[in-house]
């Protein structure tokens, strides 16, 4: 197996989508289809894959594998690839790291197991322990992905310090705390400590917002559509170039509010429609409980498209 190329937490680093046939089974040509035309775009940091945007909640693991051996034949040579740790027991979170590992991933995003929902908050030895144990699993930089607290799922601030003291291949956070306030704390705070833990925002429906706070990057679902917007956009802002920034941020404007309005779960299966009408995949099945978007929720997408430049106005 050839060397992972190494990961750096900062810059641009889209989530992709994963294509499914009419029978529910992933459809490899057009994954592989997808993830060419994303890593085709410059100045990218990394990508990840088996994330939220690749309807990870609905994959079994052997999926999850073959997806990321498919990832990494593609384009696992030019940008280093994050594999999603999704998982409700820290048992079968350390057998996808190990996987992920062997396979040659460069990094993995570590979701929080849905089973802290109920209080987990109050138990901050259970995340530290959940860490903990995936750390000592594998040598891969670990990035902690933060929940809105009031999913349960979000990690107390002081949790978070204390995990990173613990576990120090913990690189970066992504961060959907969805608290501008609290999404500064962690700016501020994350990257001046000793070991300096990077913030990669998520906060894709105020994303020019967001990066003016100095995050070192983003992670975002929405960069399997708009990685290139997304570059101009965070290259803009390191530059301090307020027009420019203006200038990318008013094409990902209509996208950001017809992919995040209600029901927000259907945000990635809203991308990969659009997907299918830039003609970069050729269906956009998705895997039950998601159901197909309506005719009337496809054409607000198209109009979203054409406001954004990406399809023309007929």
């Amino acid at each position: 197996m050839a060397t992972a190329p190494k990961f750096v937490a900062k810059g641009v680093i889209p989530a992709t989508l994963i294509a499914f046939d009419q029978d529910y089974a992933i459809d490899q040509k057009n994954s592989l289809k997808h993830l060419h035309d994303v890593a085709a775009t410059d100045r990218l940091s990394a990508i990840t894959v088996n994330g939220h945007a690749s309807e990870i909640h609905a994959c079994s693991f052997a999926e999850q594998q073959e997806l990321l051996a498919l990832s990494l034949a593609e384009v696992g040579d030019r940008l280093p690839l994050v594999n999603g740790v999704y998982a409700d027991g820290s048992h079968a979170a350390v057998d996808v790291a190990r996987m992920a590992a062997a396979e040659g991933a460069s990094a993995l995003l570590v979701f929080p197991p849905n089973s802290m929902s109920m209080g987990g908050q109050l138990r901050p030895e259970m995340a530290l322990r959940h860490f903990t144990m995936i750390a000592e699993a594998t040598d891969l930089p670990l990035i902690l992905f933060q929940y809105p607290q009031a999913t349960g799922l979000g990690y107390p601030f002081a949790t978070m310090q204390a995990i990173f003291d613990a576990v120090p291949s913990i690189v970066a956070i992504k961060d959907w705390c969805n608290d501008p306030m609290l999404h500064e704390k962690h700016i501020r705070n994350f990257q001046s400590r000793q070991r300096p833990v990077n913030v990669l925002t998520t906060h894709s429906s105020w994303l020019m917002a967001s990066l003016s706070m100095g995050p070192a990057g983003l992670l975002s679902g929405a960069g399997s559509v708009i990685a290139d917007l997304q570059v101009a956009l965070f290259e803009a802002i390191q530059a301090h170039d307020l027009a420019a920034a203006r200038a990318a941020n008013d094409r990902i404007y209509p996208l950001a509010q017809a992919f995040y309005r209600a029901p927000f779960l259907d945000m990635h299966n809203r991308m990969k429609v659009c997907l299918q009408l830039l003609g970069r995949i050729d269906a956009a099945f998705v895997r039950p409980p998601l159901m197909p978007l309506t005719s009337a929720e496809i054409e607000e997408l198209k109009a979203a498209l054409v406001a954004s430049g990406l399809l023309p106005d007929s």
